[in-house]
């Protein structure tokens, strides 16, 4: 297709800036979601380790208590 003027022409050049900089902006913001997920399951796995030894706390507590009667 044959643009008779420069005002055409820049707005393709727009157009396709435009786009790219969505494309970025979405592969982004994947990123950025599949980092939360794996944070969120880190964050999981430690609380589950903070609560295993938060019962062998209470468990060397009572042990030693009797050991001490």
């Amino acid at each position: 297709m044959v643009r008779k003027n420069g005002l055409g022409d820049a707005a393709g050049r727009v157009g396709v800036a435009v786009v790219r900089v969505d494309a970025k902006a979405h592969k982004a913001a994947r990123k950025a979601v599949k980092a939360a997920h794996v944070a969120r399951r880190e964050l999981v796995a430690l609380t589950k380790q903070v609560d295993a030894l938060k019962r062998q706390l209470t468990q060397s507590t009572k042990r030693l208590k009797t050991a001490l009667n």
